[in-house]
């Protein structure tokens, strides 16, 4: 399993960003969670997957360029490890 730690960049605040991402989210079977940085150009993503490949696919998918005024300029994967045991066993959208 692959804990992953994601800033998304651009349009994503304030366009239904964080509920796509759980929406994806979900049908590729990612949990943790998604939530608005004080920066209002960036959302922090924080992700449990099961290997390289499920995040790599994942990164790919959030990477929303304009689609119903969503438009990330970048995902950036600040830190990712190994762990033997998921912390989250959904994704959620956070509001602090």
């Amino acid at each position: 399993m692959i804990f992953a730690h994601i800033i998304a960049n651009g349009r994503v605040q304030g366009v239904f960003f964080r509920a796509a991402v759980k929406e994806i989210a979900k049908k590729m079977g990612v949990n943790g969670y998604a939530r608005n940085l004080p920066e209002r150009d960036k959302v922090e993503i924080v992700c449990e997957c099961a290997d390289e490949k499920q995040l790599d696919e994942f990164t790919r998918a959030i990477n929303i360029r304009e689609e119903d005024g969503i438009f990330v300029k970048e995902v950036k994967i600040t830190s990712k490890k190994k762990i033997d045991i998921g912390n989250y066993t959904d994704f959620d959208i956070r509001y602090y």
